[in-house]
């Protein structure tokens, strides 16, 4: 597959997703509607044909929300509403996590529930814009785990907040930021970010020569550490400047070379 451009000419995207090595069924799902601007990772949990309902259903629900006109964080609320209702249906313990983006030109609103992550990635620099919201990453915040002890925890896989959790109101949690020309949104599972470390990630997009390539090169390698989860990733990023202003200047970003159209 070769790289999409979305209806903003200068926003270009890949994504893939992948059952991994451990798993029979993937629970993972991925949202690309550059329509609306629109691009989310979902992890479900509950087992085969609840975790996968979950994270489907919280997407749909999400992309039909924002299409009525609805705003991200209150489109998140409806879908964690629907994911609740499923749940009551006779899919007890069914949830999900979610990170969603949504674009306004090079300006973006980040939400997330969960430990589905997003990070920004430039030229040798790469940062985690969520927090996840799990039980050992409030132990690494109280101070009493380091980060390398959470990473290999026998709790890492517990959430304190996610779609789906009954008994208590979901707080979205938000954030905005601007993408830079030559700068890399990433959203992902943690089947990604539990088998790959941050400086790992940020050498497989320097070693990239597309964005098809470096989702590809991501799921690739998280599955030759293990794979031990669903594995899902979105790459987003902006174009080069115009030929001509890019001439009269050097390449600003080595991630430049993946954000260029292709030749038809």
């Amino acid at each position: 597959m070769s790289i999409t451009w979305s209806s903003d000419p200068a926003l270009g995207y890949a994504a893939l997703t992948a059952v991994g090595r451990v798993r029979r069924h993937n629970e993972d799902a991925l949202l690309c509607c550059p329509q609306l601007r629109l691009w989310a990772v979902a992890d479900g949990m509950g087992g085969h044909r609840c975790g996968e309902v979950a994270s489907a259903l919280a997407l749909d629900v999400l992309r039909r929300q924002i299409a009525r006109g609805e705003g991200l964080h209150s489109a998140v609320l409806t879908a964690n509403a629907a994911v609740l209702a499923a749940a009551e249906e006779g899919r007890r313990g069914m949830g999900t996590t979610l990170v969603a983006v949504r674009f306004s030109g090079a300006d973006f609103q980040l939400a997330w529930a969960g430990d589905s992550r997003a990070y920004r990635i430039g030229t040798g620099a790469i940062e985690q814009l969520t927090h996840d919201h799990s039980w050992v990453q409030a132990m690494v915040d109280a101070g009493r785990l380091s980060a390398e002890e959470a990473s290999r925890h026998p709790l890492r896989n517990v959430l304190t907040r996610c779609l789906g959790q009954s008994g208590e109101a979901l707080e979205v949690a938000l954030a905005q930021g601007r993408l830079g020309h030559g700068e890399l949104l990433l959203l992902c599972s943690d089947g990604l970010t539990r088998e790959l470390g941050d400086a790992q990630i940020l050498q497989l997009c320097a070693g990239a020569a597309t964005l098809d390539a470096l989702v590809g090169a991501l799921v690739e390698a998280a599955n030759r550490m293990g794979g031990s989860d669903n594995i899902t990733c979105i790459a987003l990023g902006l174009a080069s400047p115009p030929p001509m202003q890019a001439a009269a200047q050097k390449p600003r970003s080595f991630l430049d070379k993946l954000l260029k159209p292709a030749k038809n």
